[in-house]
């Protein structure tokens, strides 16, 4: 089962805060569904294996760059033969911003 996992950090969240709610809310959902779900266990683990390994640092330096400049960042997520897998993806922004002088 392949599991891939998108976080998208804002001007007000980096990835690391994005990445430990996506843990928390996919946790919360597993207990409330109080059965046995492989991919939500897959998308825990997947998330913790992040939270544990990645480096927030030069992942905040290099996302909040592009962020500050209106541009959309998206770290892809994923596992593949077993070993964790992370991209960054920058996309232009959707929103323009009219800049009106002011007297």
């Amino acid at each position: 089962m392949a599991i891939r996992i998108v976080l998208t950090p804002t001007v007000s969240h980096c990835i690391e805060t994005v990445a430990k709610r996506e843990y928390w809310k996919n946790v919360n959902n597993y207990l409330k569904k109080r059965e046995e779900d492989k991919r939500l266990e897959g998308k825990i683990e997947l998330l913790r294996s992040f939270l544990e390994t990645a480096d927030f640092a030069n992942l905040r330096r290099k996302s909040e760059e592009h962020i500050l400049h209106g541009k959309q960042v998206k770290f892809i997520v994923s596992i593949k033969n077993k070993k964790l897998l992370y991209e960054m993806i920058v996309e232009k922004s959707k929103q323009k911003i009219n800049k009106k002088k002011i007297l």
